[in-house]
């Protein structure tokens, strides 16, 4: 909460100074419309929403991605090893999201989620 908060102060405080600059620099003779500033107000509005729907896309997404780990976690999955390129079956002990990728630690190996080639049943992997 503290981001969405401290990024929508800072907008805040930026439109705030836009305000104040532009109303010193008017004509005192043609003043800004009342319309045009409820306008840039609404516009300022839908801005800081948008920002702050991002941020909660952001972390349902990252929910999404943890959630479809922890499933994997205790089941054993086939993928081609990124260090000996063969195709290895191997239990996932742990899913973690690093640089918005999930990666599973299956074996001695992690694994980006996309590199997973099937999810084996155990009964199949142990024979």
């Amino acid at each position: 909460m503290d981001a969405i908060s401290g990024s929508s102060d800072l907008g805040q405080q930026q439109f705030l100074e836009l305000l104040v600059t532009q109303l010193k620099n008017q004509d005192p003779l043609e003043p800004v419309e009342q319309t045009e500033f409820i306008s840039q107000l609404a516009q300022f509005s839908v801005v800081e929403g948008v920002e702050t729907l991002n941020l909660q896309f952001d972390d349902m997404l990252r929910l999404q991605q943890l959630t479809e780990g922890a499933q994997l976690v205790g089941r054993t999955v086939e993928f081609i090893s990124p260090i000996t390129g063969e195709t290895v079956q191997a239990p996932v002990q742990e899913a973690r999201v690093l640089d918005g990728r999930m990666m599973l630690t299956a074996g001695t190996d992690v694994v980006p989620l996309d590199q997973v080639l099937a999810v084996v049943d155990s009964t199949e992997a142990s024979g």
